[in-house]
């Protein structure tokens, strides 16, 4: 519980394989769950119907960070947890280069997207949202691509939820993820990220 959300209290958390969380509006807590959720890059299921929603929609990295956070953010959704200072702490880890965004585009609207901090090879996912039905799979799609399926590449999505297991979550032991953690900290940051 507690300590800030300062640039380098939130990336030496991430290197140690933790993320916050609020608890409530007043008080943040810091999380590593065990297990944890993350995504094989080999292992994301695009059904058809997917794969043909991913045609309707143009796919684009870092073009509107803030706005893709901003919707994440919405106090509206079920599961509302970012706060403003949240949302702060994250658009500044953008400006610096460390947090990203994957966004789904449809006549030159924002359908809905993704945003996560990347450190070498992990992609720590922090949330989604959608404004059309499939943009943010579309998204996650797209970031799976962007993360060039290298070994020793990971995705992490915190916890396994019914929704990220039937696009092929799994669950992963703390001390599997920590080891995996390890390896992607070593790795070069994916192209598609390098320029932000």
């Amino acid at each position: 519980m507690g300590a800030d959300l300062e640039p380098g209290t939130l990336l030496t958390a991430y290197r140690a394989g933790i993320f916050p969380m609020p608890v409530d509006r007043r008080h943040l807590g810091w999380w590593s769950p065990d297990p944890r959720g993350i995504i094989p890059l080999d292992g994301l299921r695009v059904s058809r119907s997917l794969r043909k929603a991913c045609g309707r929609f143009e796919t684009r990295v870092d073009t509107a960070f803030r706005a893709v956070a901003e919707a994440c953010a919405e106090p509206g959704r079920p599961g509302a947890w970012i706060t403003a200072p949240i949302l702060d702490a994250y658009v500044e880890l953008h400006r610096l280069g460390w947090a990203h965004s994957v966004e789904a585009w449809r006549d030159g609207e924002l359908a809905g997207g993704l945003y996560g901090v990347a450190i070498g090879g992990l992609f720590a996912g922090e949330s989604m949202f959608h404004r059309e039905t499939d943009a943010s799979k579309v998204a996650l799609v797209a970031l799976v691509d962007a993360m060039e399926k290298g070994a020793g590449r990971l995705l992490d999505v915190q916890w396994l939820t019914p929704h990220l297991a039937s696009l092929g979550a799994v669950a992963i032991s703390r001390v599997d993820y920590l080891a995996r953690l390890e390896q992607a900290l070593t790795l070069p940051l994916p192209a598609a990220f390098a320029g932000a």
